[in-house]
């Protein structure tokens, strides 16, 4: 198994709710990383990113996403597995353009979005203004051209090639996007009916088809709010985690993977460290998947 670099990405710039950018920060000082290399798990924290606070929240973000394509990138092309720890989801521009950038010469890049939200707004349709409701349009070559041109080339993902699961909330301006371009939702309702293991088995063929590697993106408010209470946008009736736990098992050991991604920790809604001992389940999870 290849080794795992943890890159934090402490901003809360495109948030409502901006004190998910502590999340990271809280993160490393539970000792996360301490604990899951006491389980054979080759593991380090490597660097947190910040935004710089003279800028404006888009300019910021732009600047950071740059910064943090760079670092996932060149992660990649070491050897190593890239875990990159919002702050809030619009670090995924930097994350998966990174990746993408990474695998290009090789072949293009599939995304597994797990989110209560599609994430897929542009400045014209969002009714918040919040650019972590914009990063998965953003990827797909949609929105302000700071965010679709970070790394010089766009779109970073094709729409056959990425999907959602478990949307729950979302407006009509984003889904008509995702509908047009033919981007495949697995809406909460799906995965209540056919089950998590199935749409993660249909998931999973979406991304790794016709692509070089394909990466996952976790949105901590996915979860159902009692089991991760510590997130800005919390939406009632989501995933279980351990049922997610067993599914990422079968997939995150995968040789493809190219980049793992988990957002929007927020420390100040967390209660009893829910939220913070269900990131540290999934790692965990993944690491003994990884050594057995």
């Amino acid at each position: 198994m290849r080794p795992i670099e943890i890159i934090g990405v402490a901003s809360g710039l495109g948030a409502r709710d901006p004190r998910c950018g502590a999340g990271p920060d809280c993160i490393e000082q539970s000792g996360l990383a301490s604990r899951l290399l006491q389980q054979a798990c080759d593991i380090s924290w490597r660097t947190t990113l910040r935004p710089c606070a003279a800028l404006s929240p888009l300019a910021g973000i732009r600047a950071l996403s740059a910064t943090l394509a760079g670092e996932v990138s060149a992660t990649v092309e070491r050897g190593r597995l890239p875990l990159v720890i919002g702050g809030d989801h619009s670090c995924a521009i930097g994350t998966w353009s990174g990746a993408a950038l990474a695998l290009k010469k090789h072949g293009p890049l599939g995304l597994i979005w797990i989110d209560a939200h599609m994430d897929s707004h542009t400045p014209e349709t969002t009714p918040s203004g919040a650019i972590h409701g914009m990063p998965l349009a953003a990827l797909l070559g949609y929105g302000a051209p700071e965010l679709v041109s970070i790394a010089a080339f766009s779109p970073k993902i094709l729409p056959a090639h990425v999907c959602l699961i478990g949307i729950r909330s979302f407006e009509s301006g984003e889904a008509d996007l995702l509908q047009r371009l033919g981007v495949r939702v697995f809406f909460m309702a799906e995965v209540q009916r056919r089950g998590i293991a199935t749409v993660m088995k249909d998931a999973l063929a979406i991304a790794l088809q016709g692509t070089a590697g394909f990466g996952v993106s976790i949105d901590l408010d996915a979860f159902s709010p009692e089991e991760s209470p510590g997130v800005g946008t919390p939406v009632k009736h989501g995933l279980h985690h351990l049922e997610l736990d067993q599914v990422l098992r079968g997939i995150l050991h995968h040789p493809r993977l190219a980049a793992l991604e988990l957002a929007e920790y927020n420390p100040q809604r967390d209660r009893n460290q829910r939220s913070l001992r269900l990131v540290e389940d999934l790692l965990g999870a993944f690491c003994r998947r990884a050594n057995t």
